[in-house]
């Protein structure tokens, strides 16, 4: 009796003035909490607002990946895409400068501190691993959902770390080992969380929505530069991150298959709004590995979609391409603005001549050099490879880039594997992605529902066109496409046990349905 008056008393005194009421309480004491910590932290730094920030920014992040930890990933997804890794030339901005991507003793507005030497990326994982630890220890029915294709993914993981210690043993610098192998850690973290964490259509498909605006904000960053340009690239060698163009191919995809699947829902109208935006965001890019991904993701497109969509696709699909040989045969040799994506493109297939492309001459001479290098490293060491944290032999020295780690991690990446795993650790690295897309195909082949089918297909597409690009540029090394790709890879899982609960339901309704009658 006292209890229950106590807690209308609570209830009418102060949860109703806020609009609010008993079951939903935790946000007064939330934002009680939150305040309080942002004065103790203004108070303790004397004034330092930025540090007051920080403090209530980890502590937020914590308190949302135990309350939320499917919000949490989302959150952290978000920021990995619309922060930069590494700064765009000729451009300062903030989403580089917030140092998101630095160990915290590099973060230039937090005191100094040797032992910061993990970044914000690893301090959200942390708080959502043990989050997820916690979760099982309270819900005793909570079901770990195993991974796509578990067995390849153990024999890729376990030859990674037989690599990381070999190259140790061997004398390899330990902090170079971190560096080369910290995004590929981050890729088998996120593709382990994602399926356990992201269990409904909602949280989905509200991934998706994270997907769409971090993309979304890189491209009218992009455009913005170009507008302040006068309208020009400026003889810039880009006005966006390596990565972005990359991501954007993937929401091509996705809004393909929207509308080849006939989905209906607002990410369809919203993807339609921001085309054009995405489209001039990929070109200001000026990456021609984008250029070559874009083109193999298109064909597996094609070849993965139904004979009645790929009909549908054709009678759109031809006359486009009518228009795009016009296009190409009218500016193949056109050396302005118009003809830059055909260049772009001729560059990756023919080699250009020094007077006509000065830079693009350098650039595969570069990497024409540095390919022999690898080559004669892995004839050197066939077997297991040189390790993580060993240098590869220069047998033809290169020039100097601005990139520390350049005797470490080429552009090539795809052979980088091979370098420094070995051809154990190479079979075990096809295997495993080779088993994931096929595994991706049957279940695609599975899915009645538009909007799962959409997505499963992005996902496929999604780890070919990352390969792709890998063999051309440093894009196995990025953090942010790491997680970008371990999330989509981890929701394989998420779409396969959905298209099975979506199944059971409607198996329950038949039996219900003939039971009645």
């Amino acid at each position: 009796m006292s209890t229950s008056v106590s807690n209308t008393f609570y209830e009418k005194i102060f949860l109703r003035p806020l609009g609010l009421n008993y079951d939903n309480s935790i946000v007064l004491w939330l934002t009680l909490f939150i305040c309080g910590v942002f004065m103790g932290t203004l108070w303790y730094f004397e004034g330092d607002f930025i540090m007051s920030l920080v403090v209530l920014y980890v502590v937020g992040i914590g308190v949302l990946s135990f309350l939320k930890p499917a919000h949490s990933l989302s959150l952290l997804v978000f920021l990995v895409l619309i922060f930069d890794q590494y700064q765009i030339p000729e451009f300062n901005v903030l989403t580089y400068q917030i140092d998101f991507f630095r160990n915290l003793k590099e973060i230039s507005f937090i005191p100094a501190n040797e032992g910061g030497v993990f970044n914000p990326i690893e301090m959200h994982l942390l708080f959502i691993i043990l989050s997820m630890f916690a979760i099982l220890g309270i819900k005793r029915d909570f079901e770990f959902r195993g991974l796509p294709v578990w067995g390849a993914f153990l024999l890729f993981f376990g030859c990674f770390l037989f690599s990381f210690l070999y190259g140790l043993q061997k004398g390899g610098d330990f902090m170079v080992a971190l560096w080369e192998v910290r995004a590929l850690f981050y890729l088998i973290i996120i593709y382990i969380i994602t399926p356990q964490l992201i269990r409904t259509r909602q949280q989905l498909k509200g991934l998706f929505w994270i997907f769409i605006i971090g993309i979304s904000v890189k491209a009218f960053q992009a455009i913005y530069r170009f507008i302040d340009l006068g309208f020009t690239t400026g003889g810039l060698a880009t006005l966006s991150n390596h990565e972005d163009p990359v991501f954007m191919v993937t929401l091509f995809i996705l809004l393909a298959g929207f509308l080849l699947f006939k989905v209906r829902d607002k990410q369809v109208f919203w993807l339609l709004i921001l085309l054009f935006p995405l489209l001039l965001g990929y070109y200001l890019g000026l990456r021609r590995a984008a250029y070559a991904s874009l083109m193999v993701s298109v064909v597996v497109f094609i070849v993965l979609i139904p004979e009645t969509q790929r009909h549908k696709l054709y009678k759109i699909g031809i006359p486009s391409l009518v228009v795009l040989i016009l296009y190409v045969a009218v500016f193949w040799n056109n050396q302005g603005r118009p003809g830059r994506p055909i260049q772009m493109m001729k560059s990756g297939f023919e080699r250009p001549t020094i007077e006509d492309n000065y830079a693009d001459y350098h650039s595969n001479l570069y990497r024409e050099n540095e390919n022999y290098n690898l080559a004669h490293t892995i004839q050197r060491t066939p077997v297991v490879g040189i390790g993580f944290g060993r240098a590869y032999d220069q047998p033809v020295p290169l020039v100097a880039i601005r990139y520390p780690l350049r005797d470490y991690i080429p552009h090539n990446e795809i052979l980088w594997v091979m370098v420094k795993m070995g051809s154990v650790g190479f079979l075990a690295f096809w295997i495993f992605f080779n088993s994931f897309v096929a595994k991706g195909v049957k279940i695609f082949s599975l899915l009645k529902d538009p909007y799962l089918k959409a997505v499963c297909l992005v996902i496929i597409v999604a780890v070919i066109n990352q390969m792709v690009v890998s063999y051309f540029d440093l894009q196995l090394t990025y953090y942010r496409n790491m997680v970008y790709l371990g999330c989509l890879m981890g929701l394989l899982k998420t779409v396969e046990m959905l298209h099975k609960e979506e199944n059971d339901e409607l198996e329950k309704t038949d039996v219900k349905s003939r039971g009645k009658a």
